[in-house]
C-alpha cells in the first residue's frame, strides 16, 4: 500500500499560486477493496474503502491563476461543485442523482449512496487571512453532514 501511495504521490500536480505556495493542482483518490472470509463458517464480505482528498476550491481572483492553473482551478470548483449538488440531491430524496455529471462524483458514487458510510475531514486554516475560505469549508461540511445515507448493509 505504502508504495502506491507513494507512486500517486508522484502522479499529483502541485503549484505556487499567490495563495499557497504548495497548492493542489488536483484530487486524490485512493481505493483499497478489501476481502475477508470467515473460516469458521465460511461467510464473505466485500468492501471498499476509499481515501480521498479533495482539492480545496480557489477563487481566481485571490490566486491569480492564468493559463493552465486557471483550468486547474476551474476544473477544481466545478466538481466540488458537482458533488456539492449529489450531497443535495441525496440529503432531498431525489431520484435521480447527478453522479454523472463529473468524474469525482462518478467515481465515487457507490460511496456516496446506497449501502455505504461516508466520514469527511475538513482542513481548515488558523489564520486570519484564510478566514473566508475557512468558513466556505466549514458551510460546505455542515451541508454534507445533514446528509442521510441509511445504514449501511453486509456486503456477501
Amino acid at each position: 500500500v505504502h508504495e502506491l501511495l507513494l507512486k500517486a504521490n508522484k502522479n499529483r500536480t502541485v503549484a505556487a499560486t499567490k495563495c499557497n505556495e504548495r497548492s493542489s493542482r488536483s484530487h486524490s483518490v485512493f481505493r483499497l477493496k478489501i476481502e475477508g472470509k470467515n473460516t469458521k463458517n465460511g461467510d464473505t464480505c466485500v468492501g471498499n474503502l476509499n481515501l480521498v482528498d479533495l482539492a480545496g476550491s480557489e477563487r481566481v481572483a485571490h490566486s491569480g491563476s492564468t493559463g493552465q492553473r486557471l483550468k486547474e482551478a476551474q476544473a477544481i470548483n466545478t466538481s466540488l461543485s458537482e458533488l456539492g449538488n449529489v450531497m443535495m440531491a441525496l440529503q432531498e430524496k431525489k431520484t435521480h442523482i447527478p453522479y454523472r455529471n463529473s468524474k469525482l462524483t462518478y467515481l465515487l458514487c457507490n460511496s456516496l449512496g446506497g449501502n455505504s458510510k461516508t466520514l469527511m475531514f475538513v482542513n481548515v486554516s488558523p489564520l486570519d487571512k484564510h478566514t473566508n475560505e475557512s468558513i466556505n469549508s466549514l458551510r460546505f461540511a455542515s451541508k454534507v453532514n445533514k446528509v442521510d445515507l441509511g445504514t449501511a448493509k453486509k456486503n456477501k
